[in-house]
Formats: structure tokens, C-alpha cells, sequence
């Protein structure tokens, strides 16, 4: 079986959602061509006129599409979907965790996922390059600030602190399913407690990818910024 295979056989893909669109539908699509046996989606609360991209995912045999009542933010769904690989998919040797907007191209997406099965006992991180050209500024300020942080504060050495694409092996997935964080700072906390634990971390270089003619993101620059500082701030300063 060559790594190609084992990485589109052995790794579930976790997909978690809210509001989503066209894009969504194009990502899908393209996991389930490229062969994917497992892809875990969470719809995060999302509303009535949504819930058509969700129908066209579940017509996919290998989708599994799972759904919150109401919003409960990202790092619920991540935890939701980690908890349904630990009890439903036994086969699953890991996760990667990519985002549903077309930031992730599947060939880093495989890329990362081939990496962690070489490696089996680290967690991959798919960072992407913030001094390339068309990345929002907004993007920049907000991950080299948190960036330099996580080296004063911590000594961690890391050039993309809020990627999304994560490609985790099955042993950690218990551990990351109790750590704290509900929304955007769950993946802050990630890092930090995988610096606590001992997991070893790697990089993998991924295309930056924005649409400037339509860049969203849920994630809301004061009130997501203030819990990723007051996760870091507890790691730092807190007791013992």
C-alpha cells in the first residue's frame, strides 16, 4: 500500500462548518474524487438556508455528517468530530483537520496527512507563508503578533499559529477532546498543552491561499483575539 493510499484509507478528514457556500460544496467534492474513505462534518449550528450544502454532502457514502443544535464554536466541533472518530471509526489511524472555505489545497491536505503517518507520534501543522503576496492584511497582523507571543512568552517557534489544516495521529485525539476552549482559541490551546504534554510538532508548507474579492471568516478579530490572549496569559501566568 503506497503512502498515497494509506493516507486516503487510514485518515478521516474533519471538516467543521457554519453558514457555509459554494466553496464548501467544491471542497467536498473534491475530497470525495480524490478517494477519501472517511470525511467527518460538522455543521456548527448553522441555519435553515445553509442546510442544503449539508444534504449534498450526506449523499456521499463516505461523508458522515453530524450537527449542533446551535452554534457552539469551533473547537466544540472539532472536539465533536474527534470524539465520533475515537467511537465510530476504529480503522481511522488519525485526523486532518481542514477548513471548508478552499484555503486548503488538496495536495497540502495529503501532504500533511502522509507526514504524520511517517511520523506516527507527531502532530503536523500545515503553515502557510504570511510575507507572501495577497494575503489580507489583517491576516498578517494577527498571526505574526500571536507568533511572536508564543516565542516570548513560551519558547515555541511556530509560523502559522492559526492554521487550521492539522493532521493529528488517533493517539491524541482522547487528550485534545478534554482540553479547554470552545471557539477560535481551542487551537491556540492546542499548541500550547502539546508543548506541556511533550507532542512533537513539525511543520509542513502549505500554499496561502485567499479570494480577495470575497475573504470571510467567523473568526471576530476583538472577541476571538481576547480568548486566544487569556488562554495564553492562563498558560503563562496562572498557577501551577
Amino acid at each position: 500500500m503506497t503512502d498515497h493510499t494509506q493516507c486516503l484509507e487510514r485518515l478521516a478528514i474533519v471538516l467543521p462548518s457554519l453558514d457555509p457556500d459554494a466553496k464548501f460544496d467544491r471542497v467536498v467534492e473534491g475530497l470525495v474524487q480524490a478517494g477519501f474513505a472517511h470525511i467527518v462534518i460538522i455543521d456548527d449550528g448553522s441555519d435553515a438556508a445553509h442546510q442544503v450544502h449539508f444534504e449534498k454532502a450526506a449523499q456521499f457514502p463516505c461523508c458522515r455528517v453530524l450537527h449542533h443544535g446551535v452554534n457552539k464554536g469551533k473547537g466544540c466541533a472539532l472536539k465533536t468530530a474527534f470524539r465520533c472518530v475515537l467511537d465510530e471509526l476504529p480503522e481511522a489511524a488519525g485526523v486532518v483537520t481542514i477548513d471548508g472555505d478552499g484555503q486548503h489545497l488538496l495536495d497540502d491536505i495529503i501532504a500533511c496527512g502522509e507526514k504524520m503517518l511517517a511520523l506516527e507520534d507527531a502532530v503536523v501543522l500545515g503553515c502557510r507563508d504570511f510575507d507572501a503576496p495577497g494575503v489580507p492584511p489583517r491576516s498578517v497582523a494577527g498571526n505574526k503578533s500571536t507568533n511572536r507571543m508564543f516565542k516570548l512568552f513560551f519558547g515555541i517557534t511556530i509560523s502559522d499559529t492559526q492554521t487550521g489544516l492539522r493532521a493529528i495521529p488517533r493517539r491524541f485525539l482522547e487528550f485534545f477532546c478534554e482540553m479547554e476552549g470552545d471557539r477560535f482559541e481551542y487551537e491556540t490551546n492546542m499548541l500550547l498543552m502539546m508543548q506541556k504534554r511533550g507532542i512533537r510538532f513539525v511543520e509542513q508548507p502549505i500554499a496561502t491561499v485567499y479570494d480577495q474579492e470575497d475573504y470571510s471568516s467567523h473568526y471576530h478579530a476583538v472577541k476571538d483575539s481576547w480568548r486566544i490572549f487569556k488562554i495564553m496569559a492562563k498558560a503563562r501566568f496562572g498557577k501551577k
